[in-house]
């Protein structure tokens, strides 16, 4: 799988899965475009590293992706430093944990608004440049919390990974045949936020999945750049599940 010459951009691309999305597609010779919201510091960081290490191209863009403008803006300048965009990852998304008894109309909404909102505003913008380059690749990493592992605290976070699936199968249709549009959803990821799990929790989660751990998330990027790749040529509209076999 040689992206060599391919620019991939990777929304929520600072830290966790995002960023080792952003190094397996370095990796394997793209340029990469990092979007990233809040974290400056780590997201030129992660450029300068992954120019350091892959010798390739690499641009840090912050924006919001639940705002139009912002999200046109980043367009605007990666089309200035690359010309194209082939392979976009949706991977940008917030989860606002809380009891029921907690939760309010403004994170609810917010959380939709980035994961599900964003997710189509990126995909509507950077879709138009595939169409008239009549190819490309959408990855959308979506959650099992969308598909049969929901949780009470988590039922907005839920909900739009739901939303993210559905979005896209029709996205799919819409797109195909010249460009392809898929999804993963993971289960459980090592990243900073599951690490600030009560321990106790984490092994009763442990011991629903069939690994008998966490993915690392260097396993959900390879799968990305699988679906990116033309080894998936034949692959559309799919939902991949990595989550370990939860049972």
């Amino acid at each position: 799988m040689n992206f060599q010459g391919k620019t991939v951009l990777v929304t929520g691309a600072s830290r966790g899965i995002g960023e080792k999305i952003a190094e397996e597609f370095a990796k394997r010779g793209a340029n990469i475009v990092l979007n990233y919201h809040q974290s400056k510091k780590r997201a030129e960081e992660l450029k300068i590293r992954l120019i350091s290490e892959y010798k390739v191209k690499v641009c840090a863009i912050k924006a919001d992706i639940s705002q139009e403008e912002e999200i046109e803006e980043m367009i605007e300048k990666a089309l200035e430093t690359f010309s194209t965009i082939d392979v976009l990852v949706n991977n940008a998304g917030i989860a606002i944990d809380t009891t029921y008894e907690d939760k309010t109309k403004e994170n609810f909404m917010r959380t939709i608004e980035v994961n599900l909102v964003g997710t189509f505003l990126v995909t509507k913008k950077v879709g138009e440049i595939m169409k008239k380059q009549k190819k490309g690749a959408i990855i959308n990493i979506s959650s099992t919390n969308g598909i049969d592992t929901e949780y009470i605290e988590s039922l907005d976070y839920d909900a739009s990974k739901a939303g993210v699936i559905s979005l896209t199968k029709n996205l799919a249709k819409y797109f195909g045949p010249e460009i392809r549009v898929n999804a993963i959803a993971s289960g459980w990821v090592e990243t900073e936020m599951t690490q600030e799990l009560a321990q106790e929790f984490k092994n009763k989660e442990t011991d629903k999945i069939i690994l008998n751990r966490f993915a690392l998330p260097e396993e959900i990027a390879k799968v990305v750049a699988f679906l990116a790749s033309e080894d998936a040529s034949y692959i559309t509209g799919s939902i991949i599940r990595v989550d370990g076999g939860t049972k």
